[in-house]
């Protein structure tokens, strides 16, 4: 598989020769298995960090299928992303609680500070963001999750200065 390799890294040059050997590896182990695509997928995910549609395809070749199923179980499935992904994922909750304790003003602030919409990731590939609608922690409102650590009470005063932690 070597030559469409070389060309996917010609096109991102996130998938590096060594990325792209890990996926041949990966996409070979599991070559001709039934049932395959999500092991694959949740695989070269974990190795290249997303996947975009030029992986799909090259995935999709690997394995012997149609690129639009692998595109369907990627855009389907929430834990696949088609977008790099920040070394650090900040949830906002957006829930009633959140909001109406100023939760939106957290929010700007944020998005001011590291320019950086919901969805997206900064360039640096620092931090990612996500409004979610409920995080389950009303009595700590406002609260944000930073990777695994949840922080309550947050402020448009105080959200940039705790973001300063995760490097």
């Amino acid at each position: 598989m070597l030559e469409p390799a070389v060309a996917l890294y010609n096109q991102n040059s996130d998938f590096t020769p060594e990325v792209m050997a890990k996926v041949d590896e990966i996409i070979a182990t599991h070559k001709g298995k039934p049932g395959c695509l999500i092991p694959v997928l949740e695989e070269c995910q974990g190795v290249t960090g997303y996947i975009p549609v030029e992986l799909q395809e090259y995935i999709a070749k690997g394995i012997n299928i149609p690129g639009s199923t692998v595109y369907g179980v990627v855009t389907f499935y929430s834990f696949f992303s088609m977008v790099p992904k920040g070394r650090h994922t900040i949830k906002v909750c957006m829930g009633t609680a959140c909001y109406v304790r100023g939760v939106g003003e957290v929010l700007s602030r944020l998005q001011a500070a590291y320019e950086l919409e919901v969805g997206a990731t900064t360039e640096d590939k620092r931090f990612s963001l996500e409004a979610v609608r409920c995080l389950g922690a009303c009595g700590l409102a406002p609260v944000i999750v930073v990777d695994e650590d949840t922080h309550g009470g947050v402020t448009p005063d105080t959200v940039l200065g705790l973001l300063e932690a995760y490097e």
